[in-house]
């Protein structure tokens, strides 16, 4: 018998559960070369709107091309701040070109929420 109200636990299993998964089918949270991203305060993917192999993964060690720790500067900032923007460089998917990306944050409990603009020309 399902009780009348939800439980914590409910409501934690519908986020990680339901709301991760759609981010990561490249539904409603993915558009065009913006997608969402969301990582742990270790820099653990839990979701992915770009690319679901890296979803599980440990990210802290991931480099852009001129050799900067980003995910490492990520979880730094995430630690301190309640939101930000992060400046980095990685490949467009619309393009599929390295371009300068900025990404915006929002630190959410023990996880960061993040959107991306690339920040080429257009």
């Amino acid at each position: 018998m399902v009780a009348e109200f939800a439980t914590k636990e409910e409501a934690i299993a519908m986020v990680t559960d339901k709301v991760y998964a759609e981010i990561s089918t490249k539904g409603g949270f993915h558009d065009r070369d913006l997608y969402i991203t969301v990582i742990d305060l270790d820099a653990k993917s839990l979701a992915h709107g770009q690319r679901q192999d890296l979803i599980g993964g440990d990210l802290i060690d991931i480099r852009d091309p001129d050799g900067k720790l980003f995910m490492k500067e990520r979880v730094g900032l995430a630690r301190n701040n309640s939101s930000f923007w992060q400046n980095y460089k990685f490949m467009n998917p619309a393009t599929k070109q390295v371009e300068p990306k900025q990404m915006n944050c929002e630190r959410l409990s023990e996880t960061a929420v993040c959107g991306d603009a690339y920040a080429s020309d257009r």
